[in-house]
């Protein structure tokens, strides 16, 4: 894999995490508890699902091509359809709902706390759709998997400890629409290239 191909992957799954309900989790869980227990809990789940996610990518080249770019270019306009019309107050209650933590807890519930929130939230996200999206597009397991972990770490870890900060900066309606875009352009190359 070329360098700008591993630096693409990592760049698209980071923005397309930061508008997502368990990014806006994170940051409330990180009010709530230690920021590098949640760091821990969040990054370990993010790790498993990406791991999940290749494998699931990797069955989808089992499917005849033109199958498998059909079902590959509908996911992204699903996935941009997500992104760009589902509303942002809906994504930011699912978050506050999900980082519902005790308040005095210990460094493992919050750790374990962090770990539930995020690996069942995260079950049929855009990301995880997204890096078995590249895995069938690719075939570069240990590739994306390792650029799209380090993706997620790195959100789990601004989510944590900058998040309130970063969304006062950056509002989460412009990464949404910005990673909505590039899903549906993402899209409409696939399909357009079963045709061509």
């Amino acid at each position: 894999m070329h360098v700008g191909t591993f630096v693409g992957i990592f760049a698209l799954m980071f923005v397309l995490e930061l508008p997502d309900k368990t990014f806006i989790a994170t940051v409330i869980m990180s009010t709530r508890a230690r920021p590098a227990m949640i760091v821990i809990g969040a990054s370990t789940a993010f790790v498993l699902q990406m791991g999940l996610a290749v494998g699931a990518g990797s069955l989808l080249t089992l499917f005849p091509a033109r199958w498998k770019d059909l079902i590959v270019g509908l996911l992204f306009l699903g996935g941009a359809a997500y992104l760009l019309l589902v509303s942002e107050a809906e994504e930011e209650e699912k978050g506050e709902r999900e980082a519902e933590p005790e308040r005095r807890s210990t460094r493992w519930r919050e750790v374990t706390t962090a770990f539930a929130v995020i690996f069942i939230g995260e079950f049929g996200d855009l990301t995880q759709i997204q890096a078995a999206n590249f895995e069938a597009k690719l075939h570069q397991p240990l590739e994306i998997f390792v650029a799209s972990s380090l993706a997620m770490v790195l959100v789990s870890f601004l989510g944590a400890y900058g998040g309130a900060a970063l969304v006062r900066v950056i509002p989460l309606h412009r990464i949404r629409l910005a990673g909505g875009l590039i899903f549906a352009g993402l899209g409409l190359w696939t399909l357009v290239a079963l045709v061509v």
